[in-house]
């Protein structure tokens, strides 16, 4: 049950990271005026760092139960749980609370440390 519990976490990053990455691109660059152009290129390219990490991040959870080592297991929950805790905190604190994206990281989170 550890083990799914920890695949359903990883499974989950990466849809929330899909969903981070296609909404930067299609709801708010196009709206976003950032000057000057090479800054904004930065700033997507940063945006969409972030939704790889994520993937990267929900890949380890999924493959943490095929490695068969306790050490390992720790160190990449407590990783994770740290990184999209403080995602969900942010995200929660930046929307006051009206996004969704705050509620689905802090479940990778509770999935991921119930897996641990």
């Amino acid at each position: 049950m550890r083990d799914l519990l920890l695949q359903c976490a990883g499974v989950l990053t990466i849809v929330v990271a899909l969903i981070h990455g296609y909404l930067g691109e299609a709801k708010v660059f196009p709206r976003a005026r950032i000057e000057p152009e090479r800054l904004r290129t930065l700033i997507r390219l940063v945006w969409q760092a972030s939704t790889v990490a994520w993937i990267g991040g929900g890949v380890l959870l999924i493959a943490t139960p095929w490695m068969g080592s306790e050490p390992a297991r720790h160190w990449i929950v407590a990783t994770m749980a740290c990184v999209f805790g403080f995602s969900a905190c942010a995200n929660a604190w930046a929307t006051r609370g009206r996004h969704f994206g705050w509620m689905m990281l802090s479940a990778v989170v509770a999935l991921a440390v119930a897996g641990y």
